[in-house]
């Protein structure tokens, strides 16, 4: 497809979700300026905002320091993208404020990956990449018998979930999905879930924002937003800055409690030749269908690992490679993907939670910064993507309702600032 291509499917809010919808958004008046935001990062959750932006009538400018590449993965490339309910494997989110977000967030981004995946079926369109598998998790004791109730909690508040489609809890899972019956697995549920093949899907994003209209920068930006503002306004004629930098946030927000997760992930060919083709998620050392012929085996979430050198060699690697063997029979015949066997980078996590907030500090001159932040999805940043777009629209009608900013609570930050509003 070329770029003369319009996308004939749009966001949209409705109520306090973000929606997907087939057709054309409306757009302002002619003639009128357009507000522009500048977005600062060339990940999925910059990508994703830029897309809800564009789709709400804003111009936008992406800068990014790198872009997606097969050949030289940006972080969001080094992911399973399987979705899943808080507190994700490899999210590591236990903050109160987090879970409780992040679970409205995941389902607004559960929904649209699922319109998306029907409205366009991959062998009619362009590729996204994305695919609905049921995805299924295994344990080795009995839910209600586990010391914590978290999996237990976890597996009802997910039942209780009335869009999440084919939710089934059945210890047959485990001999119909062959596990081996010597891994000690004796209960299992499943449910359908957006399983997202990340190289896919990055290019396909891109491919929509640029037709779109989203102008894209290769920039390196550094130091404190704060003291970069006025320039950044000026030089890309923005009104609002997004910062979606992930672990860059430590400078550019000035966030100290910022670190990485050091995540790595083994891809093996899943043809069907050397082992049974597996065609859905197996989840107890998370093992998902990235693509029809690829299997990614993993993970890990090593906090304050900044080193990117593990090997296949590497006896962490050599463990997790292990525990899948063990836990699917011939599994350990796989061969490894021979373009990609090992994938590994640094998930952007914080101290506290995910930040999807605007600037607390004021600007030298004692005015409202126009900084908004989201950053510190961690291994989540797919579950999350549209959810957080969704609350960054909100925060930027703050900014245009010239209301102060505030910290991110329980109650959902956006609502009760809006409804405070209301109130005066």
């Amino acid at each position: 497809m070329s770029l003369a291509f319009t996308p004939n499917f749009f966001l949209t809010r409705v109520g306090d979700d973000l929606v997907l919808h087939r057709g054309q958004p409306r757009t302002g008046a002619s003639g009128i300026r357009k507000k522009r935001v500048l977005v600062i990062g060339g990940g999925v959750t910059g990508f994703t905002t830029a897309w809800a932006l564009l789709d709400a009538g804003y111009d936008v400018t992406i800068v990014a320091e790198r872009w997606a590449d097969p050949k030289n993965r940006i972080t969001s490339q080094i992911a399973g993208a399987l979705w899943e309910w808080p507190p994700a494997v490899c999210g590591k989110h236990t903050d109160v404020i987090s879970l409780h977000n992040s679970k409205r967030w995941c389902m607004t981004s559960y929904r649209i990956f699922d319109k998306l995946q029907q409205m366009m079926p991959p062998e009619d369109y362009f590729d996204h990449g994305v695919r609905m598998r049921l995805a299924n998790f295994f344990f080795d004791e009995v839910l209600e018998n586990m010391p914590d109730c978290g999996q237990l909690d976890k597996w009802l508040e997910i039942s209780s979930q009335p869009d999440i489609r084919c939710v089934r809890r059945d210890p047959r899972l485990i001999k119909s999905h062959a596990v081996n019956q010597k891994a000690g697995v004796v209960d299992s549920y499943q449910h359908l879930a957006p399983i997202i093949d990340t190289d896919v899907y990055m290019n396909w994003l891109r491919f929509v924002l640029r037709c779109k209209g989203a102008v894209m920068h290769t920039r390196r930006i550094e130091g404190d937003l704060l003291d970069l503002e006025d320039d950044l306004l000026v030089e890309y004629d923005a009104d609002v800055i997004v910062n979606a930098t992930g672990l860059a946030g430590f400078d550019l927000a000035g966030d100290k409690t910022v670190y990485p997760l050091r995540g790595a992930l083994i891809r093996v060919v899943n043809d069907g030749k050397m082992f049974p083709q597996v065609r859905e998620a197996l989840a107890v050392t998370h093992d998902d269908t990235q693509n029809d012929t690829t299997l990614i085996l993993g993970g890990l979430a090593q906090p304050h690992r900044y080193d990117l050198d593990l090997t296949l060699d590497s006896p962490e690697i050599k463990r997790m490679r292990e525990r899948c063997n063990n836990f699917v029979p011939g599994l350990e015949n796989a061969k490894y993907d021979p373009d990609a066997p090992l994938v590994q980078g640094l998930r952007p996590f914080r101290g506290s939670n995910v930040r999807v907030e605007r600037e607390l500090r004021l600007r030298k001159d004692g005015t409202i910064s126009r900084i908004v932040h989201s950053y510190g999805q961690g291994g989540a940043g797919f579950s999350l993507s549209f959810g957080c777009a969704n609350d960054i629209l909100y925060l930027i009608d703050e900014l245009e309702k010239n209301m102060p900013p505030a910290k991110m609570g329980t109650n959902g930050v956006i609502r009760s600032r809006i409804e405070e509003q209301s109130h005066l």
